[in-house]
Parts: C-alpha cells; sequence; structure tokens
C-alpha cells in the first residue's frame, strides 16, 4: 500500500468528504488523526478506520483557534513522532446575499475556512520542515473561483484558501514539502443534503456532467496529491466539479 508508515492528519473528518478522505487514505496504509469539533462523529469515523486495520486517533478541535491547534499538534508529534500528510478540509458556511450577512456570520465562515487553514499549516509544517517532507492538501471550493450569490463569505474564504496555498507552496517547496488545493464543484454532503429537490435538479442542469459529485472523487483526488506519483506537483489547484467551472 502506498502510504503505509505515514500519518495524516485530516480535519473536519468527521464526516462527508472530509470522512471520505480519511478513510481512502487509511485503507492505503496510512495512520490516520480524524480532527472534528464534533468528537462523537469523530470517533465514528476512527472506529471504521480501526475496522480496516491502521491506526486512528479521534480529537476533538476549533481550527479557528490557534492555541486549540498548537495543543492537538504537540500532543499528536510526542504520541506519533512525525505528521506526513496534512488534510485541511474543516469548513463551515452560513450563507446569506450579503445586504443581509451579518459581522458574525463573515467572521465565523473566515475563521473555520481560512483561519483554521492558516492555523493548521502553520502549526503542522514547522515538523514538515525538520523533516524536509510532507504533503498538505487545502480543500478549497468551486465558488472560490467563480462566486456564487448568498456566499460572499464562503466564496472569500476558499478564495484566501487558494491564494494562502499558492503562497506556502513557494515558500516550502525547497523543504521538500508539496502544498496544492482541490476545488470541489456541488458535492453530495450534509452541506448539500439541506437543499431542496428542485434546487438540486436545478443545479445538475449546470454540471456538463450532469450529477452532484461523491465525496470519493475528491478523496480521490486527495489520494493522488499526497503520493510519490505527484511529488512533481506544487501550489496547484485541482478542480473537481464535473464540468461546472473551467
Amino acid at each position: 500500500m502506498k502510504l503505509t508508515g505515514k500519518v495524516a492528519l485530516v480535519t473536519g473528518a468527521a464526516q462527508g468528504i472530509g470522512r471520505a478522505i480519511a478513510l481512502l487514505l487509511a485503507r492505503n496504509g496510512a495512520d490516520i488523526v480524524v480532527s472534528d469539533i464534533n468528537l462523537e462523529k469523530a470517533e465514528e469515523t476512527a472506529k471504521e478506520i480501526r475496522a480496516i486495520g491502521p491506526k486512528a486517533t479521534a480529537v476533538k478541535v476549533d481550527v479557528s483557534n490557534l492555541s486549540d491547534v498548537e495543543r492537538m499538534v504537540e500532543a499528536l508529534i510526542e504520541k506519533l513522532a512525525k505528521i506526513d500528510i496534512l488534510v485541511n478540509n474543516a469548513g463551515i458556511t452560513r450563507d446569506k446575499l450579503i445586504l443581509r450577512m451579518t459581522e458574525e456570520d463573515w467572521d465565523a465562515v473566515l475563521g473555520v475556512n481560512l483561519k483554521g487553514t492558516f492555523n493548521c499549516t502553520k502549526t503542522v509544517i514547522r515538523h514538515m520542515a525538520k523533516q524536509r517532507s510532507g504533503k498538505i492538501v487545502n480543500i478549497a471550493s468551486v465558488v472560490g473561483e467563480m462566486g456564487n450569490a448568498g456566499q460572499a463569505n464562503y466564496s472569500a474564504s476558499k478564495a484566501g484558501v487558494i491564494g494562502l496555498t499558492k503562497t506556502i507552496a513557494r515558500e516550502y517547496a525547497q523543504r521538500g514539502i508539496n502544498v496544492n488545493a482541490i476545488a470541489p464543484g456541488y458535492i453530495e454532503t450534509p452541506m448539500t443534503d439541506a437543499l431542496p429537490e428542485k434546487a438540486k435538479e436545478e443545479l445538475k442542469k449546470l454540471i456538463p456532467m450532469e450529477r452532484l459529485g461523491k465525496p470519493e472523487d475528491v478523496a480521490e483526488a486527495v489520494f493522488f496529491l499526497v503520493c510519490e506519483e505527484s511529488s512533481y506537483i506544487t501550489g496547484q489547484v485541482l478542480n473537481v466539479n464535473g464540468g461546472i467551472y473551467m
């Protein structure tokens, strides 16, 4: 298995895309740290991973809080000695048209989606730099590239993730660290499950492949970017969107 002996930290891994990523990396041999604000669901994912075979640790962390992230990473390094792979997947939405969007709505989404990615990257990359190796994959979004009505906060946060990805890739390429982003389109997750069926059908009409993506579609892209086969790829945004944005 390609990831045997590797340790992967996946944020927001209790459900949806994060869970699919954690499970796929585990099936390929990696030991997984399942990080999420919901410890109960994180432990459920960790239990599934242990049934596959690799080790799994569930941790509760608020990625928007730097001290919380630092405590988590310090404990993980003490326990596991290293972190080879970081997948910054944790994210939230608070969708409203901008005139109705509150400062709290803005701060909450930017805090988790963008600051959370900064916090985890800043803390983990210190250890990767000492190892002179590491793979970081940030989960952005198609709306960070093309915008979307009612998602000023979410679009801005994901556009920020793309800019952050490119900058960190430039800063750490000489240390053997690959930093890339994936921009999913509309994926079948608890977020899209909340949409009315009519809205989902209208969405499908906008997508050339005429379907929503599955969490596994994103997970497979992450897997490629954390394997040795992608060792000459850094600072890139891989679109997994069924063709809705080209």
